[in-house]
């Protein structure tokens, strides 16, 4: 399954395709976003209440927190936006950051195990982490958090892994 665009921060060869593309879920804005929304309401009605009563220190208030509010759910929107994780033929990448970039990548043939955890709210809504292992270390060396549909994403990408270790005897058998 191949995607229509590659997006500007990695490299993809001709050789390998994009098997899987997401952000996290929605649910990773957090409470920013709601709250957000709550105080910027809160903002707006107060702006309209001070305008009517002519009362300058509320519409200060106001407009403050109107500021505040659009300013949390603008950074969580952004912060949500600006991750991506990307399972290819032969990588995965995890792509976070708004004003500085970070992007971790890993080759498959590295991956020793992957683990996919779910808790009991994740399982109604849709998401969790998958987490994936690497040979030689006991601890977790990338995790995709709150990614939406996991099971599918996990499925892909342990298909991703047989492939890999196919390609990888076939090498190995050729003289």
């Amino acid at each position: 399954m191949a995607f229509g665009s590659t997006p500007d921060w990695f490299h993809l060869s001709d050789e390998h395709d994009i098997v899987w593309e997401s952000r996290p879920h929605p649910i990773a804005m957090g409470t920013g976003l709601p709250v957000g929304i709550i105080v910027t309401l809160v903002g707006i009605v107060i702006v309209g209440w001070s305008t009517t009563t002519e009362t300058a220190v509320f519409l200060a208030v106001g407009f403050v927190l109107a500021i505040v509010g659009i300013s949390l759910v603008l950074v969580r929107y952004l912060g949500w936006t600006n991750t991506r994780y990307v399972i290819t033929t032969a990588e995965l990448y995890k792509k976070h950051g708004v004003v500085s970039r970070d992007v971790t990548q890993f080759r498959l043939e590295r991956i020793q195990n992957i683990s996919l955890e779910q808790d009991a709210v994740g399982r109604v809504l849709g998401y969790g982490n998958l987490t994936v292992y690497t040979a030689g270390s006991g601890d977790p060396e990338l995790t995709f958090e709150r990614v939406p549909r996991p099971e599918q994403a996990s499925s892909l990408l342990s298909d991703q892994l047989e492939d890999v270790s196919e390609r990888e005897e076939t090498k190995q058998q050729q003289p």
